[in-house]
């Protein structure tokens, strides 16, 4: 009998011993890293600042591929843009790579690895399997984001813009977004482990 899947992937994708895991794995990881680049760039009309599917896509992907998974994947995201490639949502042709990602967007990507990691872990451990976990991990996950994000803005700016103005930019702006996001990834989730079974 097999082990019964943990995540996501391995339910719809079951790992099997040797190159073919490090394929499927590395096939995950570069499908992850596109829906990253993607969702950072598609921007939606929103109050009070314009909406990116990112976050959604981190935590998401962190609980579909589970903590090691999904760091991985995060962490080949940031990679890929520290060799200079225009795939963070405020980068552009001029602003790209190492400098953009120590910027004001610094502590938001490092959250990035940390809620992936952090979600995958809670998927391991069945939260994506109901609605009210899932939700739970979410705002944990978005807590992850937001801690080192707020901090990194503020560690730049508030000594010149106060650290009201740091939080109001940093997160306040994003709270209703985030919430109408992790509401979906709590529908989502759970949804696809039904149809699964």
């Amino acid at each position: 009998m097999a082990a019964p899947a943990s995540t996501l992937s391995q339910a719809y994708w079951p790992t099997t011993a040797g190159r073919d895991t490090f394929l499927r794995n590395a096939l995950l990881v570069v499908v992850g890293i596109i829906a990253m680049a993607i969702a950072a760039k598609i921007k939606v009309p929103f109050w009070p600042v314009p909406m990116t599917m990112q976050t959604f896509v981190v935590l998401t992907v962190g609980a579909a591929y589970g903590g090691t998974l999904g760091a991985a994947t995060m962490l080949g995201y940031l990679l890929v843009g520290a060799l200079g490639f225009d795939i963070f949502t405020g980068s552009s042709a001029q602003a790209y790579g190492w400098d953009y990602m120590t910027g004001g967007t610094g502590g938001y990507l490092v959250g990035f690895v940390l809620a992936a990691f952090v979600l995958g872990k809670l998927a391991e451990a069945g939260w994506d399997r109901s609605v009210p976990k899932m939700a739970g991990a979410m705002l944990i996950g978005n807590a992850l984001i937001y801690i080192p994000g707020v901090l990194w803005l503020g560690a730049l700016y508030a000594g010149t813009k106060g650290w009201e103005w740091t939080i109001q930019v940093g997160m306040t702006n994003f709270l209703i977004a985030d919430a109408l996001k992790l509401a979906l990834a709590a529908a989502i989730l759970p949804l696809l482990w039904r149809l699964k079974r």
